[in-house]
């Protein structure tokens, strides 16, 4: 795979490229959870308007970015939604952040490492790697801790931080950028042809699907 030395440096999706992940957001079960459990925060919100109130300030965040491929910080929508329906005095600052862990605790059906991902990066251990992905920062860094990935890594590049998620080719320089190498020295391997192969190839860079990566653990 790294092409008789030639790829110096490593860069990996995270969803169904080192985690094998299922959620349902949009259930009533998973919105009937997070409202219970915000009566208990002083906030009162239900089921049903969670979720809409939820889809609406996402649509208007992306909407009103200005940028091609947008992306939130989950953390802050729910600020809002729980200032916006609190009855009593809250620090909604941090209750978006404890409430996007609810939601994801929630919404989460399946949820553990790709074995054959494990193997992969413990086989090229000695060569620096990154995580480029679609993400959301305050939940995915715990994930990547507690199912034993985010120490393989010498960075972490998470789309929430930036406010831009792939295909947007400048996470893919912000990686070569704190690699320190060159693109055609630098391989990215994920699950989605339009996120992880055709952008870093535009910049020079190889690319590989995961499943073929597979091959080489």
């Amino acid at each position: 795979m790294l092409q008789n030395g030639k790829i110096k440096g490593l860069i990996f999706d995270c969803y169904k490229t080192l985690i094998d992940i299922r959620t349902d957001e949009k259930s009533q079960e998973t919105n009937e959870r997070v409202s219970n459990w915000l009566l208990y925060q002083g906030v009162k919100i239900g089921s049903d308007r969670l979720r809409e109130e939820y889809r609406r300030k996402v649509a208007s965040r992306l909407g009103n970015s200005g940028q091609q491929y947008p992306d939130i910080r989950i953390e802050e929508i729910f600020a809002e939604i729980c200032e916006e329906n609190a009855f009593r005095e809250i620090d909604s600052f941090w209750l978006g952040i404890e409430t996007a862990k609810v939601f994801r605790t929630a919404s989460v059906r399946k949820l553990e490492a790709y074995p054959q991902s494990l193997k992969l990066l413990e086989k090229y251990r000695n060569i620096p790697k990154c995580i480029v992905s679609n993400a959301q920062r305050v939940f995915t860094e715990q994930e990547l801790r507690f199912l034993g990935l985010y120490d393989h890594f010498n960075f972490v590049i998470i789309s929430s931080d930036h406010r831009i998620k792939k295909p947007d080719t400048r996470l893919f320089k912000i990686a070569l950028d704190n690699l320190g190498l060159e693109p055609w020295e630098v391989l990215s391997i994920g699950d989605t042809p339009e996120n992880d192969i055709y952008p870093p190839q535009s910049l020079g860079m190889n690319a590989m699907h995961i499943h073929n990566a597979w091959k080489y653990a």
